[in-house]
């Protein structure tokens, strides 16, 4: 029995390009170890037959997930994680006993980072995946804060599977920001936003709004970039125990 109590997981979702793999300092730092990390489909995995690899088919991919255990879950989700668990938090909240995201924001003020709108782009995004190698790619995230050793576990995942589904994702969700906010208002309340105060794809402005409109804690990590589950771990797993520890009962 963990920090959460009985059997309510928590559940640790990843972004793009990455896998679960992300999460591994964080939860070698956590006290808790009723831990599920599930790995989106595509990245790193077969991608089942009939999936959209859309942000709509990802977001019930994930309510699936989550429905597919007995109790209320803990959700905590980075990059594209985090928008996937802020959508099935407010999709399913009965299911959700706290979330934890950040490093990508749901706001319909949110102009996508130039990689997003180039895989966005017809043709143009398929010209960019065809010359996208491992090796870029680890070289690429090395220089945006990602641990080499990390940078290059996770290159090696890159293939042809997930570059299409990088590219579905995205196209789908041009307009996430504003088809997916009015749905916020549902969210459970016990929610923590973490943010890089340097994340270079989008300001650290966007976690604070998004904990503003949630009712969620805002935690920004100071010279922190993008990949805070793996820059900052022992900062990570600090704020996702106090998130998880139940409140104090008030004096009598």
């Amino acid at each position: 029995m963990g920090e959460g109590g009985g059997r309510m997981p928590v559940i640790f979702v990843h972004g793009v390009p990455d896998t679960e793999r992300v999460w591994h300092k964080v939860i070698a730092r956590l006290e808790r170890r009723d831990v599920v990390t599930v790995r989106l489909p595509g990245f790193g995995c077969p991608v089942p037959p009939g999936f959209a690899a859309t942000k709509d088919a990802y977001a019930a991919w994930l309510v699936e997930q989550i429905a597919s255990h007995p109790e209320p879950v803990d959700l905590v989700g980075h990059d594209w994680g985090a928008i996937l668990a802020v959508r099935a938090a407010s999709l399913r909240p009965d299911r959700v006993r706290s979330w934890a995201a950040g490093g990508a924001p749901l706001d319909p003020d949110y102009v996508w980072h130039q990689a997003a709108q180039a895989w966005q782009t017809p043709e143009v995004g398929e010209a960019v995946m065809q010359r996208l190698t491992p090796e870029a790619l680890a070289k690429a995230l090395a220089a945006a804060g990602v641990p080499p050793d990390d940078a290059r576990e996770t290159s090696a995942h890159l293939d042809d599977t997930m570059k299409q589904c990088i590219l579905r994702l995205y196209r789908s969700a041009v307009h996430a920001g504003r088809e997916w906010l009015p749905e916020l208002a549902r969210i459970p309340r016990r929610g923590l936003v973490l943010w890089g105060e340097r994340d270079p794809y989008a300001a650290v402005d966007f976690g604070r709004r998004l904990a503003e409109r949630t009712g969620a804690r805002f935690a920004p990590l100071a010279d922190c970039s993008h990949w805070w589950p793996l820059e900052r771990p022992d900062a990570v797993a600090a704020e996702l125990g106090a998130l998880w520890r139940p409140a104090e009962s008030p004096p009598r």
